[in-house]
């Protein structure tokens, strides 16, 4: 996990939200090294929460002239909206992969001595379980991001609970 550094800047708060979908629209989900790039770039506002909050919520000494508060509910928002964005997109991922390995499943039923039918099925397997395993990343992430943004928010905004 050293790749998840904060560092950078953040822009825009709403500007890492334009990056949530591939150029087509959606993830690509045939191409695993595309999905996790696609991934990488959503997951920037977790990456750069440390900095986000360095340059928007004030010290003490300054929150007469910055509402902290606004700040702090707008930056939770956006993280909640990027956390709900990408756990849609990998499990869409997840489910177009399970369909594609039950029909190769089917597939090799049908002709269980296909080789090219084996091999594919086995490359979907294996890509199936990399996505699987992406939600579990995606916990870890999420977990770090909300635990940076209650040590330096929880004195500012209090999320509404999470049924």
């Amino acid at each position: 996990m050293q790749s998840r550094r904060y560092s950078g800047t953040l822009g825009t708060q709403g500007q890492s939200q334009s990056t949530m979908a591939a150029p087509g629209g959606t993830l690509n989900c045939e191409d695993f090294s595309m999905f996790q790039e696609v991934l990488k770039l959503m997951r920037t506002i977790d990456d750069r929460i440390v900095h986000a909050l360095n340059t928007s919520v004030p010290t003490a000494s300054f929150s007469d002239k910055v509402d902290a508060k606004q700040t702090c509910k707008d930056l939770y928002e956006s993280l909640m909206k990027a956390h709900l964005s990408r756990d849609k997109a990998i499990k869409a991922c997840i489910t177009e992969t399970s369909a594609v390995v039950g029909h190769l499943c089917e597939e090799r039923a049908k002709n269980c001595d296909n080789l090219s039918i084996i091999k594919q099925l086995r490359k979907e397997q294996t890509k199936l379980k990399l996505m699987q395993s992406e939600l579990n990343v995606e916990e870890v992430v999420n977990d770090q991001s909300l635990k940076v943004f209650n040590e330096r928010c929880r004195i500012h905004y209090t999320p509404p609970k999470i049924k």
